[in-house]
């Protein structure tokens, strides 16, 4: 199923918020986006609406299997090339604002080929880019 790049953006976060928060909520991923409670509720539905995610009648958000994987590429991808970019010489924050970008329009093949290239070179970047491969299987 193609999803859109601010649906991968609401996944991302949400995926961020269950790993340091160990929960899910619509006000967390608002403050996390910096985006409006209504525009985290329309992409709530849409997100359940195309079987993303599920949510509990106290508001807690759940991943389901194919948000979570949806989820964790983008995250992974993110992570990577963030590595990537500031290993080149980009500050931090436009490194992880670049690659937030980039992560959405890089082909497979592209980023496989920027993995590859950077393994070795970039510290850290065995490790990005070996969870990386091994979700993708």
């Amino acid at each position: 199923m193609a999803i859109r790049d601010s649906s991968e953006d609401y996944l991302k976060m949400m995926y961020t918020l269950q790993i340091e928060k160990g929960y899910i909520r619509s006000i967390d991923v608002a403050a996390g986006l910096g985006v409006t409670k209504p525009s985290v509720s329309y992409a709530v539905k849409r997100l359940k609406e195309a079987g993303m995610i599920t949510m509990e009648s106290s508001g807690e958000i759940h991943l389901t299997d194919s948000g979570l994987a949806v989820a964790k590429k983008t995250y992974d991808r993110h992570q990577a090339l963030t590595s990537l970019l500031m290993y080149m010489g980009v500050e931090e924050e436009r490194a992880c604002e670049d690659a937030c970008k980039i992560e959405h329009d890089i082909s497979d093949e592209t980023f496989e080929a920027l993995m590859k290239f950077a393994e070795g070179k970039v510290p850290s970047m065995h490790h990005a880019h070996h969870h990386y491969h091994l979700k993708k299987k």
